[in-house]
């Protein structure tokens, strides 16, 4: 899977995104919103020259560009995804780009020293199988980072709901959240993966989370989840065309508070 498909947005969609603005637009903002996060993550892991790095479910260059620069000439950094189709050109050494489906696929043999994934597992049918791929791909003494939002940890999209404006808002952040219910979306898998990892045999298992509330890039997200989501809302009935329109020139004043689902963070080591 994609972290483009993460659980900030939409799950399982049988149209790629990522061929539309909306996907772009998605990138983008992950990439604003939360690459810093991640980055210090794997700063405080100890990244150096000639690590070796599996992305999972890339979906798009931010962070696996800012890997190969970290690892350099003499690391690696090998990233994965149902579609590679965001490629803007063919990688270079550190870097490989390889299809491959983390639930359904073997992992890769080599033993790496990190292995990274964000916003990907929440949305994968087999999760179970694809932490274990994942743990399996890691060295004695490598690191995994997990990544995924908890959408019943903060279900507001406007926390402070002073106005008929915040109660729109959240009023169709439930309905996202009732319509990636439907497609299989666990809204409460972030919180337990401390709980995962150490199940899985890892040691120092740590987590932390990461809030987001109220930036350009939050307005953004909301506008290109709603935007991709628009047409499946209104045939489930879960909002109507004039919910969306108004909710979307509200989010456009940069007058709301909008928040992101928080972001949980969870690493460990393997032996």
């Amino acid at each position: 899977m994609t972290r483009i498909d993460g659980p900030l947005l939409d799950a399982r969609q049988p149209i790629d995104q990522r061929r539309t603005g909306a996907g772009q637009q998605h990138s983008e903002a992950f990439a604003a919103l939360f690459d810093p996060t991640t980055f210090g993550h794997i700063e405080r892991l100890g990244i150096g020259p000639g690590w070796r790095c599996w992305e999972v479910g890339a979906g798009g260059t931010s962070v696996v560009s800012w890997l190969a620069k970290r690892v350099g000439p003499t690391g690696r950094v090998l990233a994965t995804d149902t579609d590679t189709s965001w490629q803007t050109r063919a990688a270079r050494s550190p870097l490989e780009v390889r299809t491959h489906d983390v639930a359904a696929d073997p992992p890769p043999v080599e033993g790496f020293d990190l292995v990274h994934a964000r916003l990907v597992l929440v949305d994968v049918a087999d999760r179970e199988r694809a932490l274990q791929s994942m743990l399996r791909a890691l060295r004695p003494g490598g690191r995994l980072l997990v990544e995924e939002a908890d959408l019943a940890l903060q279900p507001l999209a406007c926390p402070d709901e002073h106005g008929p404006a915040q109660e729109l808002a959240n009023r169709l952040r439930h309905a996202v959240r009732s319509l990636l219910a439907e497609r299989g979306t666990d809204p409460a898998y972030g919180r337990r993966l401390p709980r995962l990892l150490r199940e899985g045999g890892l040691r120092h298992v740590e987590s932390d989370v990461h809030f987001p509330l109220t930036s350009p890039a939050c307005a953004a997200l909301e506008t290109a989840t709603l935007q991709h989501l628009r047409a499946d809302l209104l045939a489930a009935g879960l909002a109507t065309a004039d919910d969306i329109d108004t909710h979307l020139t509200n989010a456009a004043t940069g007058t709301l508070d909008l928040a992101t689902p928080p972001l949980i963070s969870t690493w460990g080591r393997k032996g």
